[in-house]
């Protein structure tokens, strides 16, 4: 959780300083593009006077090494300098329809000066300007070198900012997991006492109504504190147990039917639908045995009488889907989500006369999110399915 949210924190200040830098830059390369542009163009403006009305003398320009003049009727180009190449036609055919005034083509930098009023009646006149197109290049690719080199530092900054902000969040939040680990553990001995003398008192007394009261909370009490217990161990963790190689497939028939009894009670049927002998080394039993088994008797507890339970194992390219899916009352999409949240039960009534205290799928969930994987919840064609993708 506190990683989620160094990383949140992380990307807001990434975000919040790189877009006025990429902002900025991108205007400074563009400026500075368009004042070298603009420059040459003015020259030209300056160099060949007003002379809108008339075609350029060829012969003046013919002296001019880095000067080329073409003038144009009706998008054809029927005059031009001495010194005009091939490379010059074709940047003049490129260019025509271009409705800038001024740009670079190549290594030129050209003008568009109309001639007449007409359409297509014009004369472009380029200028040879390497020097200042490879100015302009240097610029742009400095900018965008001194662009990444500022985003990664941002980056390393932005992670530094964001543990320093989040520590005393993670401060509370490992003291508040050590309080709760410490509490139970100072909690079981108690109750194991209370549990003994009261059936050593049931012993004397028999049948009391007054002591099955004790003897059930103090057995919702010891329910509660073991998942307690393992739900801290699990965020204690990076990894919860060694992984092993077995065929997942054979293990989850064998989850499965250890719930059949259970089903038999409810008027639930169990089906399976399996990829055959699917071999892991990723994960370790228990994990899975955890997983698995909180989702399918999730799935018994609220599956209508005489309806199934579906467990599905499905191998794809670099994951495999363990669905689990009951016919039954539709989780509101709104509380979907919450769901996996500790102590968060959708009908809390009911919950509590079961014995379930809103904890099972959030050890789930943390035990998933321990072997690199997710778990949703959905609803689809009468089906609440909860859908456990984990890496191959």
């Amino acid at each position: 959780m506190i990683k989620k949210l160094q990383n949140k924190i992380s990307l807001i200040i990434v975000l919040a300083i790189s877009i006025p830098l990429i902002f900025i830059v991108g205007i400074y390369s563009y400026s500075y593009y368009n004042n070298v542009v603009k420059t040459n163009a003015q020259m030209i403006d300056k160099f060949f006077g007003e002379r809108d009305n008339l075609f350029f003398d060829k012969d003046n320009l013919n002296d001019m090494s880095k000067i080329y003049s073409v003038d144009l009727e009706h998008f054809n180009i029927v005059n031009s300098s001495n010194n005009i190449n091939s490379e010059i036609e074709d940047y003049t055919l490129k260019i025509i329809n271009n409705k800038n005034e001024y740009g670079i083509v190549g290594n030129y930098i050209y003008k568009k000066r109309v001639r007449e009023i007409k359409d297509g009646n014009i004369s472009i006149i380029f200028i040879e300007s390497s020097n200042e197109i490879q100015r302009i290049k240097i610029v742009v690719i400095s900018s965008i070198v001194f662009l990444l080199i500022g985003i990664i530092l941002i980056y390393f900054l932005s992670k530094k900012l964001s543990e320093l902000i989040t520590k005393p969040v993670e401060d509370t939040f490992t003291k508040q997991k050590e309080f709760i680990s410490d509490a139970s553990h100072e909690l079981k001995t108690p109750l194991a006492v209370i549990q003994a003398n009261a059936d050593v008192l049931e012993g004397d007394i028999g049948n009391n109504r007054w002591l099955k009261y004790i003897q059930n909370e103090t057995e919702n009490m010891d329910k509660l504190i073991n998942e307690l217990l393992l739900l801290t161990k699990i965020e204690n963790v990076d990894k919860l147990r060694e992984p092993e190689t077995f065929n997942i497939s054979s293990h989850i028939e064998l989850i499965v039917s250890s719930f059949e009894s259970m089903a038999f009670e409810k008027n639930v049927k169990i089906e399976t639908k399996l990829e055959k002998d699917l071999i892991t080394n990723n994960f370790n039993r228990d994990d899975i045995d955890h997983i698995l088994s909180t989702l399918i008797d999730n799935a018994i507890k609220h599956t209508d009488k005489n309806k199934k339970v579906i467990v599905e194992l499905i191998k794809n390219k670099d994951n495999m889907e363990i669905n689990v899916k009951n016919k039954g009352k539709e989780i509101p999409s709104s509380e979907r989500e919450n769901i996996f949240e500790r102590f968060y039960r959708v009908d809390k009534a009911r919950n509590r006369n079961e014995k379930r205290y809103g904890l099972g799928l959030a050890i789930a969930k943390s035990t998933v999110l321990k072997n690199n994987g997710t778990i949703n919840v959905d609803y689809k064609d009468g089906y609440t399915i909860f859908n456990v993708k984990l890496p191959l």
